[in-house]
């Protein structure tokens, strides 16, 4: 394919970005010599002027954007529509441009979530336990409610916290209870337990890994590994890493910005470890 597109990811902080690596990395492999993928730093404020200007370029034709935090629920407004995925848990994090101009959002990080665990060989369990309540945890409830059968216990800081993820449990149709992050050494005899904290916050509960357990899904990618993933696959626990999720959604990502699938996983992935 000679033509030439555009592909960008945005948000604030942005510079860590790692979804350059895996766009060009597919593009090289899909013989996309024409597509280019770069990053923006861009705020809540700043994105409306951004999509005005898209408008405006005269350059290469926009294929598609990546939204990182905090712009996964300030595009709504400017999309045309969203997939029911995205609308279920109110973030999105890809923006596909159709020939037809218009806008449309969805969610890869749910079933990139997915995607990730199947790799790792977890497929349905029984209950599960969710470390910390923000816009990944809703992420998490989400891809919860299609592999755990039984209840969901959410460990948070703070009533508001635990209000919101019960409402989210509601929406999303997943039993979901709560308890105070003081228990949250509780939360590891569940057969999987998702960690949607940030770098440092689970640190402490490393002495509390079971002898035998069950998966980890950490969401976390720097720095890796995370004391509590090295203690649970030091205990021969199956441990899924942000990593993981970040091809995984990437991997989507470039199959709907391009219209080619399936994506190059394995040139993706060794081009991350290469970086």
């Amino acid at each position: 394919m000679s033509e030439n597109r555009r592909a960008a990811v945005l948000g604030s902080p942005i510079a860590h970005s790692l979804s350059p690596v895996l766009h060009r990395a597919a593009y090289r492999e899909l013989g996309l010599t024409g597509w280019t993928y770069d990053r923006f730093e861009v705020d809540e404020t700043g994105l409306p002027d951004f999509f005005k200007r898209l408008g405006e370029d005269a350059g290469p034709s926009w294929a598609g954007l990546s939204l990182t935090m905090p712009l996964k629920r300030a595009v709504i407004p400017l999309l045309d529509e969203i997939s029911d995925t995205a609308a279920s848990v109110e973030a999105v994090n890809t923006v596909v441009f159709g020939d037809d101009g218009r806008r449309r959002g969805d969610n890869t990080d749910i079933p990139g979530m997915l995607a990730a665990l199947r790799e790792r060989g977890v497929g349905r369990v029984e209950r599960a336990a969710v470390l910390g309540a923000g816009a990944t945890a809703s992420s998490a409830l989400a891809a919860l409610s299609r592999i755990c059968d039984g209840e969901v216990t959410a460990y948070v800081r703070s009533e508001a916290r635990a209000a919101e993820m019960r409402q989210w449990g509601e929406r999303l149709g997943v039993a979901v209870r709560t308890a105070d992050w003081g228990d949250a050494a509780g939360a590891l005899g569940a057969p999987l337990v998702i960690a949607t904290t940030p770098a440092g916050t689970t640190d402490a509960l490393t002495a509390a890994v079971p002898d035998r357990p069950g998966a980890l899904f950490d969401v976390l990618y720097e720095p890796w590994p995370t004391p509590l993933a090295a203690a649970w696959a030091a205990r021969g626990g199956s441990v899924v890493g942000g990593l993981d999720l970040l091809v995984h959604q990437a991997v989507l990502q470039v199959e709907q910005m391009t219209g080619r699938a399936p994506a190059p996983l394995a040139a993706m992935r060794e081009a991350l470890a290469a970086r």
